[in-house]
């Protein structure tokens, strides 16, 4: 985001990220009241459910599963696989092509066990993962204390200005600032795509509204903690606008790496540990959510050959250029968070009323506590 659209893109990301907050509230509260189980004994729900079943649409509510079972394959899967292809070749010159096959066969041996096998493998990575990595960037935050300010000030006045062109950085308008930004967000995020109230409706739960509060700090912790952190260390470091050994404008994990280089040896091993695992869990959460939209489309029968495509399209993603998979990602997410919102917006009266029944039950709770 800041490669194209300059250091004000992450104060659109931000806002992005902050109403975003009351998008996934609403989508998870639908998604759990909604939801159905399937032949497994598994929960399914997303907005293919709570569109069906609230609003009768059927025709909208299999669009969004189209369009989500696509998107999964590009943004959830190739974009990640590109990732972490880019940052083992940065650290280790590793090739794209054994990146894309290891990747592909650790994804294909973990999304056969189906969400309890996501579950558990998430659930040992995130953590770590997240400390881990903030824990690094903190030492170049404190390393760099007195240039913060002057970092946050350039983020908030270059979102309505735009940002000149330097060293290898083009230059951007406030237009391009905010595009970039807001599409941006809404991939870290997820706020209105749909995809994380399908995960949203495998949860355990007593009631829609106490899933909505969980659901609803991701957008908070992905966006304006993960990635402000990543933004403040590409600001502090000055490896915004700089060129690699090529005299190609420093872009992805490759910038990311040269931030944490310029502190400390060994600084481009906590990116690539922590970029890893972050693109590793997230591109099992979209197989899930691949398959629960193929499942809806076509039954549960056809989720073991929409894992085998999704296994074997992380290759390709490994070895495509950069930007030709953003804007694979880009387009799909788009069309798949059209359909999502117009079912928000048509069943905003539910969301009301489920929440107006979650916060008499914490009244009632608090009052049995007393």
């Amino acid at each position: 985001a800041i490669t194209v659209g300059g250091l004000g893109a992450l104060f659109w990301m931000w806002v992005t990220a902050l109403l975003g907050m009351a998008t996934k509230y609403a989508e998870a509260i639908l998604a759990v009241k909604y939801r159905v189980t399937d032949e497994h004994g598994e929960m399914c729900g997303g907005p293919m459910y709570f569109i069906e079943s609230g609003l009768g649409w059927k025709w909208l509510a299999c669009s969004f599963a189209f369009f989500g079972a696509v998107a999964a394959l590009g943004g959830g899967n190739m974009l990640q696989a590109n990732s972490v292809a880019d940052v083992m070749r940065t650290m280790f010159h590793v090739n794209p092509w054994w990146s894309g096959l290891i990747i592909a066969a650790l994804t294909g041996f973990t999304i056969v066990g189906g969400i309890k096998s996501i579950g558990k493998v998430a659930g040992l990575l995130v953590p770590f993962m997240a400390l881990f990595y903030i824990a690094g960037a903190s030492i170049i935050l404190a390393y760099h204390y007195d240039r913060i300010f002057d970092v946050i000030v350039a983020i908030i006045t270059h979102a309505f200005t735009g940002q000149a062109a330097f060293g290898g950085f083009l230059g951007s308008t406030m237009l391009l600032a905010l595009r970039v930004g807001v599409s941006r967000g809404l991939m870290t995020s997820e706020a209105g795509l749909g995809t994380a109230s399908i995960a949203a409706a495998a949860a355990k739960t007593d009631l829609p509204g106490r899933q909505a509060l969980v659901s609803m700090t991701g957008s908070f912790l992905a966006t304006i903690i993960m990635c402000s952190v990543t933004g403040l260390v590409l600001g502090v470091t000055g490896v915004f606008g700089s060129l690699d050994e090529q005299g190609k404008l420093l872009n992805g994990a490759s910038m990311t790496v040269a931030a944490f280089n310029s502190i400390f040896t060994g600084g481009g091993y906590i990116v690539t540990i922590g970029l890893v695992l972050f693109a590793f869990t997230t591109l099992l959460g979209w197989a899930y959510y691949g398959e629960k939209c193929v499942e809806y489309l076509f039954g549960i029968k056809s989720v073991p050959i929409y894992r085998v495509l999704f296994t074997l399209m992380i290759i390709p993603g490994a070895v495509l250029e950069l930007d030709i998979v953003w804007k694979i990602s880009d387009v799909f997410n788009g069309l798949m968070a059209f359909p999502n919102l117009i079912g928000l917006c048509a069943l905003s009266s539910v969301v009301i009323s489920e929440t107006k029944l979650f916060l008499n039950v914490l009244k009632a709770e608090r009052e049995a506590e007393k």
